[in-house]
């Protein structure tokens, strides 16, 4: 799949303040725009890359500007995290994992106790 890198990308500098976070790939298109991470970092993560190749997919399935409007609406009704079209995209991002030596995989391995929860998820009592 051809795809383009921009490195230092505005839009992923704001999408990074927004997220609060100290890295960020976003896809626009077929292009993975970076901010906080540079390209050959980005590249060497497997997982990454998958996640970020499966939103270029989404584009390609949706329409450019269909998938932006679809991508906003799902996010407005159930927050990023849930939203669907990121769900996918993790799960694609994980798959490589299965590759991985059980001993390394086991040293990476992330606790359910060490993952944030989510900005918009609503505590139930």
């Amino acid at each position: 799949m051809h795809f383009e890198i921009v490195e230092r990308s505005l839009l992923a500098r704001i999408a990074r303040i927004v997220l609060k976070s100290t890295n960020v790939a976003m896809v626009l298109g077929k292009t993975v725009h970076l901010s906080g991470v540079d390209k050959d970092t980005f590249l060497n993560d497997e997982g990454w890359v998958a996640h970020e190749l499966c939103h270029i997919r989404q584009f390609q399935e949706h329409g450019y500007f269909r998938f932006l409007w679809l991508y906003l609406q799902e996010s407005m009704r159930v927050g990023y995290y849930n939203n669907k079209y990121e769900v996918e995209a993790r799960v694609a991002g994980m798959k490589h994992r299965k590759l991985i030596n059980p001993s390394h995989k086991a040293a990476v391995a992330v606790t359910p106790s060490d993952l944030p929860l989510p900005a918009d998820k609503k505590e139930r009592k």
